[in-house]
């Protein structure tokens, strides 16, 4: 089971990169020590601080032949990542 499972790449995690800091999504079962150990591990960089949050899958109805189909998107979970001052995380390395 990996603990990241993949990097966000948003405008607003992109503008939180200048600062430091990086934003993954992570498994739902994963607590701050692991995610710091998978971080390090992976990418060799010292982080300093993890935060955590639980964002609730969004409510989705659209209209069918069968009539009005109602769900969910499923839920995960968000890790922010501070690294130490001075360090950064290239993700377009491979690229």
């Amino acid at each position: 089971m990996s603990v990241l499972k993949r990097p966000l790449v948003t405008e607003k995690v992109s503008a939180l990169n200048e600062k430091g800091k990086y934003g993954f999504i992570v498994d739902m079962d994963a607590n701050k020590v692991e995610i710091k150990n998978a971080v390090e591990k992976k990418y060799g960089v010292n982080v300093e601080k993890v935060n955590t949050v639980t964002v609730m899958g969004k409510s989705k109805t659209r209209y069918t032949k069968a009539g009005f189909v109602s769900g969910r998107k499923p839920n995960y979970k968000k890790a922010i990542v501070t690294l130490v001052s001075g360090e950064v995380i290239d993700f377009y390395n491979n690229v």
